[in-house]
């Protein structure tokens, strides 16, 4: 870049008051000399403007005439629509002063129609927009024409995008625009990754790069909000809203706060109870989630940029890219479950160079007080969790083939290789891009007699193209990879829509029931339409919505760094306040039985009325304990007839046997590793992979264009799809077994749903720890939560509840000390309070429970799940 160049952008810092830092002058240089690259920086640090400036720099140009800008030249992507407005607005600061000529618009599902319109006749020169949208872009016939003029594409939250079907959509969608423009610049942009060469060569297509790190000096503090005392004999969520006098009072202290939930539920019952701890705050704190309304969200967010709201109460639908510098500091509600996504919400507060972030957590369960610990920890060794991008996912791949199709066609030999050019489908086989072809244009050997699935056929030319205008429609109308359960409007009677709730949850409801949506008191007059109408309504009890959304394991970089600081207290190191607050629990578990180390794997033996448990404590995640559960009790009912009860969570699993076994002999046998292949046979074997499969066989299905989810106004039920999914799977099974489809989803079933690549490593450590096998004569601090579980599943809130209580009082009393009576009441609600996450959202503490048993000759039964 020329000095010149170099002085403008320096002197459009300088007339804010600001100074270039020497990673964005690194990337502006990057830019004029045409090379792509990765910018990974904290959050707040300038990288926006470093990339957009040098874009505006770079890419300078005439316009073609006074009453028309320059073409599309620069493409945006950002990971939510939610965010293409914010973008903008933060892209036209700059674009006003350097680059006046040209033209900036964003597309997005939120666009309106007109403007969409106006768009379809002319792109501005830089257009914000979603993947989704820009696979949208590449259906037009003309896309060649109206995308081949772009210079650079920016792909924003890149970490957010990577390891996901998004990702791979993005990966496609770059390698079509490198064959329309040899030399496209592409640049992304991430605060939290731990595979940085990685993530850029997964961008970059395995291309030359740059990899810029903005070494920013930032304040990040990382602190616990403590309770007066951590309960020795602690459950999942058990302390929950006992904690809200104290995040009122830190609400109080701060000028604005985030307060983050990991689930809506839970959000919207936050946002109550602060409301009824402190009615006053009535209109300055608001509740935001994505199943609100756009303009309620719209509005949240206007309040926190103004400064007008205290406090927000939210989920991750505030985790990304919008900037409100107001914010002073986050509060996090239960677990982060992973360093990265801690470190991208503490961004949210100080999000201006110079300026603290501070993050505070605030524990649901005794254990998870030394997660403040852990995390800081990580976060200064520079530990964040790595991201990869997933392989060969065929549901993508064949979507994809119909949108070239429909964007002015393609010819199979020369996509095979732009294909192959991803890293996502680096590997892929002949005989797999053979079956893709084939799959599009007739949909396989069982559905080639219907004329709906010849989605894609070559002409006499032999170009791919598709041969209906109705298919084409269809096909359009269902791009993406984004895949959830039906949604139902949720409007007030002669009045305006709150937001969405899942199909499901109406379902169960009656006309009279009440809910707790958008922080007020609903009551559901009638369902028509596909829309909850409602009218508000006091006094009476309410639900409180569930949406079903995978939940969040404890990561494996975080749950390494709790075991650390388990190791410490285990030296009789209680060196930090959160430490010093759980070091009774941990002093009776050392006492009672041990404390897990990195080099050491503890069992726990102990016999109750129930019968025999072994209690089992890897610390490698929710998902992966329930693979490994499920594994040992197979692989020791392939001895002898057995009948196992099983409860997890992110610290350990339970079996529940009622006959005695002699576990200090088989454990070494029944953990030991086994080759991959072995080890994809046993897990399958131990679970109900068939019907698991089959569950996610119904994304795969919609993914793939199987499965039409309707036009606007007229979208298909939940429960229509999941039979027509069902129907596809059952034919696939009968007709067409080798069917690819099938295939994937076993595949995704191991590697997503049962973290087969964590499970695989777990055994692996297991298998190199020293086995401390415990038999205490009562449940340890670290088994009572499992055993909790277990009552869950069985007993109704109310008598668990009394059974809890009477337990805690026992076991408190054996610890010595002084004894307060257990509260069942507290317990009870304590237990309601977790309950939404038992229902399948996105959850801190949540168990899962099976049945397994095992007849000689038999595979082992599965049934229930939590």
């Amino acid at each position: 870049m020329s000095g010149t160049s170099m002085r403008r952008l320096d002197d459009w810092f300088a007339s804010r008051g600001w100074e270039a830092f020497d990673f964005q002058r690194r990337v502006w240089q990057a830019l004029a000399e045409g090379r792509s690259g990765l910018l990974h920086a904290t959050t707040g640090a300038g990288k926006t403007y470093a990339v957009w400036l040098g874009a505006l720099q770079a890419f300078a140009m005439a316009p073609a005439s006074k009453a028309k800008p320059p073409p599309l030249t620069v493409l945006w992507l950002t990971p939510m629509r939610a965010l293409a407005a914010d973008t903008l607005r933060a892209l036209q600061h700059a674009l006003d002063a350097l680059q006046p000529d040209w033209s900036a618009g964003a597309r997005s599902g939120d666009t309106s129609p007109a403007e969409r319109s106006a768009q379809d006749r002319r792109l501005p020169t830089v257009l914000v927009t979603t993947p989704e949208s820009l696979s949208l872009q590449l259906s037009r016939a003309d896309a060649s024409e109206v995308l081949g003029t772009l210079r650079l594409v920016v792909v924003d939250e890149w970490h957010e995008l990577m390891g996901n079907k998004r990702g791979v959509q993005v990966q496609l969608a770059l390698a079509r625009l490198r064959r329309w423009n040899a030399g496209l610049c592409i640049w992304g942009m991430s605060a939290t990754l731990g595979n940085l060469q990685e993530a850029m060569r997964t961008l970059l297509a395995r291309g030359e790069g740059v990899l810029v790190q903005g070494e920013v000096p930032k304040e990040l503090r990382i602190d616990s909000l403590l309770p007066g005392r951590a309960e020795r004999f602690p459950w999942g969520g058990h302390l929950g809203l006992t904690m809200l006098p104290q995040v009122v009072e830190e609400v109080a202290a701060s000028a604005s706060t985030l307060v983050f939930t990991n689930t809506r539920s839970q959000s919207e019952i936050w946002y109550q109870a602060l409301l009824e701890a402190r009615p006053e705050w009535a209109g300055q704190i608001a509740l935001h989630h994505g199943s609100l309304d756009r303009a309620v969200r719209d509005w949240v967010e206007l309040g926190l940029k103004s400064g007008a709201l205290k406090a927000v109460v939210c989920t991750s639908s505030l985790d990304l890219g919008v900037d409100f510098l107001p914010v002073e500091r986050v509060l996090q509600i239960g677990s982060p479950k992973g360093v990265a996504r801690l470190l991208q919400r503490a961004g949210r507060s100080g999000h201006a160079p110079g300026r603290p972030s501070r993050i505070t957590l605030v524990p649901t369960h005794s254990i998870e007080i030394v997660e403040g610990a852990a995390a800081r920890e990580a976060v200064a060794r520079g530990h964040i969790e790595e991201r990869r991008s997933p392989a060969q996912p065929l549901d993508v791949l064949v979507q994809h083939l119909v949108t070239v199709a429909l964007g002015g066609g393609f010819v199979p030999e020369d996509l095979y290789a732009e294909v192959r050019g991803t890293v996502a489908y680096a590997g892929l086989s002949r005989a797999s891009w053979q079956w893709c072809l084939d799959f599009v244009a007739q949909g396989g050997p069982s559905l080639s007699a219907y004329p709906d699935y010849r989605r894609a056929v070559p002409d006499a030319d032999g170009v791919w193209r598709v041969p209906d205008a109705r298919l084409a429609r269809r096909h359009r109308m269902n791009i993406g990879t984004i895949v959830s359960d039906a949604s139902m409007a949720v409007q007030y009677l002669r009045g305006a829509r709150i937001g969405s709730v899942e199909e499901s949850f109406v379902a169960r409801m009656k006309p009279g029931d009440c809910f707790l949506f958008g922080g007020r008191l609903l009551e559901l007059v009638r369902v028509h339409d596909m829309t909850a109408w409602v009218r508000r309504a006091s006094g009476r009890k309410p639900s409180v919505p569930r949406w079903n959304g995978g939940r969040m394991p404890l990561s494996s970089t975080l749950a390494d760094a709790v075991v650390r600081q388990l190791a410490l207290a285990d030296a009789g190191l209680y060196d930090t306040p959160e430490l010093q607050c759980v070091r009774p629990l941990l002093e009776i578990q050392q006492r009672w039985s041990a404390l897990p180390t990195p080099g050491t794997l503890l069992a726990e033996l102990l016999k109750t009325r129930e019968g025999w448990h072994l209690f089992l404590y890897p610390f490698a995640g929710r998902l992966v304990h329930l693979g490994l559960a499920s594994l040992v009790a197979w692989r020791v009912a392939q001895r002898q007839p057995r009948t196992f009860s099983i409860a997890v969570n992110d610290y350990g699993f339970e079996l529940l046997c009622a006959a005695e076994l002699d576990w200090p002999a088989l454990l070494p046998s029944v953990l030991a590793p086994v080759d991959e292949a072995q080890l994809l046979r046993e897990v399958l074997a131990s679970l109900n992979a068939s019907e698991l499969a089959r569950r996610r066989f119904r994304e795969i299905a919609r993914v793939s264009g199987l499965v039409f989810q309707g036009y606007p106004g007229e979208r298909r039920s939940s429960r229509q799809l999941q039979a027509s999914s069902s129907l596809f799977w059952e034919v696939f099974r009968k007709y067409d077994p080798a069917n690819r489809l099938l295939q994937q989803a076993e595949e995704e079933l191991l590697a997503q749903e049962l973290e087969i690549g964590r499970l695989r490593a777990a055994l692996a450590r297991m298998a190199s720890q020293r086995l401390v096998v415990q038999a205490p004569q009562r449940p340890t601090p670290f088994a009572f939560p499992l055993m909790v579980e277990l009552f869950r599943e069985k007993l109704s809130n109310e008598s668990a509840a009394e059974r809890i209580a009477r337990m805690v009082a026992q076991l408190e009393q054996a610890a010595g000390g002084p004894v307060e009576a257990a509260d069942p009441e507290r317990v009870r609600r304590t237990l309601a309070f977790e309950r939404p996450v038992e229902d399948g959202d996105a959850g801190t503490d949540g168990g899962a429970r099976r049945g397994a048993s095992r007849k000689r000759g038999k595979s082992p039964g599965r049934a229930g799940a939590a």
